[in-house]
Parts: C-alpha cells; structure tokens; sequence
C-alpha cells in the first residue's frame, strides 16, 4: 500500500493510520477464513454424498445391464443430459458460495483456490425426478422379463391366432384342411366354425460361447396335440411340441440339432390360416417336424455363398393317437437315420434373399413281415426376387418312401390296422414313385401389405397304384394326387398385429372316379408378442 503525503504530517497520525488499516485487515481476514472453511466443508460433503450416490446408481445400472438392453440408448441419453446439466449447477453453485476476499494476499488464495476446484471434471449427478424414472423403467422391466435359472438372456414370444372360416364339401381336418374327401349319403355338405388352436407359444434362449460358439435354443409349441372329450372339447386342444432346437454358431460352421422342420426343405409358404400344418402339407410342401442332426458349412466365392448342409433325421411315421405307447417307427426299426445333404447357393442381401438349393435323401426303412424299403429323394428349392416387389419361393421333389416327410395324401389308418393289416400296404406304397412341389408369387405392396398367390399338388404314380389295389384293400383308400390352391391377403396395421383373409381350392382324385373338390374361405386375425 503506497500513501502520497502533501503537506506536513505528524509522525503519529500517520502510525496510528497504519495500526487502524492493519486491525481492520487482520479481522477481515479472520472473518473470511472461517466462511471459506465452511463453504468447502458444505461442498465437499455434497459431493461426497452425490459421488456415492452415483455410485451406488452405477452398480445397480450394471448388474441390470444385461436384462435392459432395449433401454440402453434411452439411459445414456438422460445420463449424458443430467452429466450436462449437473455441470452447469455445480459451476453455479460453486460461483455462488466463493465469499469475496479482500485485496492483498488473501484475495489471490482464494482465487487460487477456486480456479483449481473449477478446473476439476464435476461429478456428474442425476436429478431426483429423472432417477425416480428411470427407476419405474427398470422395476417395470424387472416385472416383465423372464428369467432363466441359469440367469442368461431368455426372450418369450408367440401369437396368439383366431381363425375363422367356412368350407363347402368334405374335408380331413375341419381346421387345417388339406385334403377334400368323398362325401357319403346323407352327410352334411360344409360348415362354419372358429378356432384358436394355432396359437403358438415361443421361447428363445441365449447361452454362453462355447468352444468359441455362440450358443442359443428356441422352443414352439401349440395346441394342436389333439382334442379332449367333453363339451368345448373342440375349441380347446391339447399342447403339442412343435419345434425344440439348439445351436452352436461359429464364423463359417453351424451345428444343429433338435426337432425341426427337415433342412432339406427350407422354403415354407406364406399362410397364417394353417399354421398348425403348413400350407399344402399333402400337396407337394416336405413340412414334417422330425428329430434330427446337421451341421452347416458356409463359404463365400465373388459371386455367392455357398451352404453345405449334412445330417440324420428320424423318418416320421404314422402312428395311432389313442393308442397311448410309442413303438418303433420303420426307419428306427431299420436300425439307420436317414441321411440327407444339400447344397444351396444363397445371395449376400438378407433383404432380398436369394437361395437355389439341391438336396438329397436316403432313408432306408423296415416294416413287419421283414419287409425292407430303401427310400429316395431329389429335391429342388428356389427363393429369389423379382423386380423391387415381387418374390418368387418354391420346392419340387421325386422319390419314393418319403411318405412321412408330408408332401403326399397319406394312408387313412391308425396304428393297430397300420402294424395289423395295413404294413403290407404301407411297405408297397414306400415303394411306390412319389412327386410333388409347390411355388408361390408375393408381391408387396409396401411394409404393412402383401399378397400371396401359391399352388402345389403332390402324389403318386396312379399306374402303380391301381395295380396295387388289385392286390390290397387298403390301397383303394390312398389319393393317387392331391391339388391345392391358395391366395391370400396380409395386412399388419402394426408390427403386432395382423389381420389375413385367404381363400383355398383343393381338388383330391381317388383311385377310380372323377375328383373331390371343396373350398375354404378363411380370416385369421393374430396378436404377435
């Protein structure tokens, strides 16, 4: 401090000035330590309480990590937003309780002190109301989720489908009609009914790598296992397995096993009327779920990738619901699996897929009598676009003894007459030359709309078979050729619902005689979960 004395001035005054100034100083001072004190304590206990509240918020945060996924861009985005918001109030609130500190040295520790806490990263913080949200989030996913025993991710899915439908003639199945049968004096031609026995219920696991595998599984079942006795007996059905699978995936090498539609018939068409059985189940579509083992090889060349796929399958066979047991089926009695291989070529754009694919079958089988089938097949599969909007899928086949894959009319009996008096019939049909295929044309409209317009027919040689019943009864009971057409309409107002109306012809020929014929008109309204 630097005094400019005019004039002449007593030596006292002049001390007693500077020992005022200096009391006045010291106590300015003394005063302002304490407030500075004070102030730091307050801070360092709010962040010490925000910092262990964060803590404890990261904690919880990543133990549940896992579990909600589908909430992760939403969490980082109100993090990110409170970290801002966070630092702008502690620069506020740390402007807002410095106490002013008087000139000299005082003054420019404390402006020391205060540029280095702002010069520190704040810790960031979130608001009582956004972590009440947040909060709700995760109780709400917590209250939704299913959680596995072995605590990996598990994912439940369905659809829950009504049908609705009318069908003039005669049919098999009222539900899921595939074949038109003869009508018998005094019959009623046609009926009307509804179902929701094609619901289905889905789930799918996520399992840990393995061998430098991902693994994973899924299950379906439905309610088409069969129908109780009683009243309602109709509308309610009993649960049926349909496809249970798991996996192991590596870059280019899957394996595969479990019960599943048969790899060599990859193509399904599009219907949600019949999801019980798929579309032409007996005129020209290979659809049966059968236990089975393949592995799956895939390497790309500059123009394509190539699939090769190879396994065994447990043939399916007929067999008698009510009889309660399970024998062995002709190919389990053969002692073999039937071995299958294809090989496909397949375009690199999932979304407008491309696929031709070759397969072949052995299923070597043996029935009672010591009667011994070598079953066959050759089978074709295509998938590939046309123009922007169009696709075109399909499947054709030839062989013989692959009646329990579907594709053909089957033979009418249950067990007992099966393994009694039908296996001679049976062994002969096996040996009989079987063809069929089937092609569907969708063309979509945009995302929401599509149309479908599909026709297959399967059977046998009727040569074939007309000589074989000369011999056996049971033969005259056996459609030499199934035909069936379908078009349908899909509309999905929102990626969980779906509302299809569908029309289907389906022309059966017998033995002898002009062909059976009915029709079906159908709505199926479903709810995806």
């Amino acid at each position: 401090m630097t005094f400019n004395v005019r004039g002449p001035v007593r030596t006292g005054s002049i001390l007693l000035c500077l020992y005022l100034a200096g009391a006045i100083t010291t106590r300015a001072q003394s005063s302002a330590a304490p407030a500075q004190t004070e102030s730091a304590t307050d801070l360092d206990a709010k962040i010490r309480a925000l910092s262990e509240s964060l803590d404890q918020t990261r904690v919880e945060l990543s133990e549940s990590r896992a579990e909600i996924r589908e909430l992760r861009g939403m969490l980082e985005q109100v993090l990110k937003k409170q970290g801002q918001q966070s630092a702008m109030e502690t620069t506020a609130q740390a402007s807002s309780t410095t106490v002013s500190t008087p000139p000299a040295a005082g003054a420019a520790a404390a402006g020391g002190q205060l540029a280095e806490e702002q010069t520190q990263e704040p810790p960031a913080k979130i608001g009582q109301d956004e972590w009440q949200i947040i909060k709700e989030r995760i109780d709400e996913l917590h209250q939704l989720k299913v959680e596995s025993a072995s605590r990996y991710r598990l994912k439940l899915s369905g659809l829950l489908l009504l049908n609705v439908s009318g069908v003039s003639g005669q049919v098999d199945n009222t539900d899921v009609p595939s074949e038109a049968v003869e009508a018998y004096p005094g019959s009623i031609s046609g009926s009307v009914g509804a179902s929701l026995r094609q619901t289905i219920l889905g789930l799918d696991a996520f399992g840990p790598t393995i061998w430098n595998a991902n693994t994973s599984a899924e299950a379906q079942m439905d309610f088409f296992g069969g129908l109780p006795s009683g009243y309602g007996s109709t509308s309610s059905g009993l649960a049926r397995l349909r496809i249970a699978r798991m996996r192991f995936d590596w870059t280019n090498t899957s394996i595969i096993g479990g019960l599943d539609v048969p790899f060599f018939s990859p193509n399904m068409p599009t219907s949600y009327l019949t999801v019980a059985e798929p579309a032409f189940a007996a005129s020209g579509n290979l659809w049966s779920w059968t236990p089975e083992i393949a592995i799956e090889h895939r390497f790309d060349t500059s123009l394509t990738r190539i699939k090769v796929q190879a396994g065994f399958l447990d043939v399916p066979a007929y067999s008698d619901e009510s009889a309660g047991t399970r024998t062995p089926t002709p190919g389990e009695n053969s002692h073999q699996p039937t071995y299958a291989i294809r090989i496909s070529a397949n375009g690199r754009d999932e979304n407008r897929p491309i696929s031709f694919g070759f397969s072949s079958v052995y299923s070597p089988q043996r029935y009672p009598g010591e009667i011994g089938v070598s079953g066959w097949g050759a089978i074709g599969d295509w998938k590939f676009p046309i123009l922007q909007r169009m696709e075109l899928s399909g499947q054709i086949f030839d062989g013989r003894g692959l009646d329990g894959f579907g594709g053909i009319p089957t033979l009418p009996v249950g067990e007992q007459e099966y393994y009694g008096f039908g296996a001679p019939a049976a062994a002969s049909l096996e040996q009989i030359t079987m063809f069929g295929g089937w092609s569907q044309f969708k063309y979509k409209l945009d995302a929401r709309s599509e149309f479908n317009l599909a026709a297959g027919m399967g059977g046998r040689n009727s040569g074939e078979l007309r000589a074989l019943e000369l011999s056996d009864e049971y033969a005259y009971y056996v459609s030499p050729r199934n035909q069936m057409l379908m078009v349908n309409y899909i509309f999905r107002p929102r990626s969980d619902l779906v509302l299809s109306p569908e029309f289907r012809r389906l022309r059966t020929y017998p033995v002898t005689g002009a062909p059976m014929l009915s029709n079906q008109f159908g709505v199926s309204a479903g709810f995806l979960f």
